[in-house]
C-alpha cells in the first residue's frame, strides 16, 4: 500500500492480486467488462475465505457491489482484501479494486464489494469455520 499524499485516499486491506487486463477483457464500448472484474475479486476474496475455512468455500452473496469509474485497458489493476467477519460457517470480506492508467501518477478506486462465502465440505454441505 502506497503512502497516502495530502489526504488522498489508499486501499483498505491487503494487496491480493495485481494484474493487467487485456483487450479480450474488454465491454463492447472499450472499457474492461464488469464481469471480468468481479471474476477477480472473487478470485482474491476466494482465496482469503478458503485458507480461513481450511478448504472448500461457496461464495453464497454479494453483500454490495458499486462501480465508480470504468477501467481502462492497459491500466494496472490491484485488488485489496480485507476480512470483516467470520461467522460459524460464514466469513465476509470486504474487496477494493484501484486502478492506474499508464499516463497518470495517481491510483483510484474503482469498484467497491463485500463478498459473503460459507465453509462447505466435500459433499457441499456448510460446515463450521475452524477456530
Amino acid at each position: 500500500m502506497e503512502k497516502p499524499e495530502d489526504n488522498q485516499p489508499s486501499p483498505e486491506g491487503t494487496l491480493s492480486m495485481r494484474l493487467i487486463p487485456a483487450r479480450a477483457e474488454c465491454n463492447l464500448h472499450g472499457d474492461i467488462s464488469g464481469g471480468w472484474v468481479v471474476a477477480q475479486m472473487d478470485h482474491a476474496a476466494e482465496e482469503l475465505a478458503s485458507r480461513l475455512a481450511h478448504g472448500r468455500i461457496a461464495n453464497v452473496a454479494m453483500e454490495s457491489l458499486v462501480f465508480m469509474s470504468p477501467i481502462r485497458v492497459g491500466a494496472s489493476v490491484s485488488v485489496y482484501t480485507r476480512l470483516l467477519d467470520v461467522g460459524s460457517s460464514s466469513i465476509r470480506i470486504a474487496v477494493e479494486v484501484w486502478t492506474r492508467n499508464h499516463s497518470e501518477s495517481q491510483h483510484r478506486k474503482v469498484v467497491d464489494a463485500v463478498f459473503v462465502y460459507v465453509a462447505i465440505d466435500s459433499h457441499g454441505r456448510i460446515r463450521k469455520v475452524p477456530r
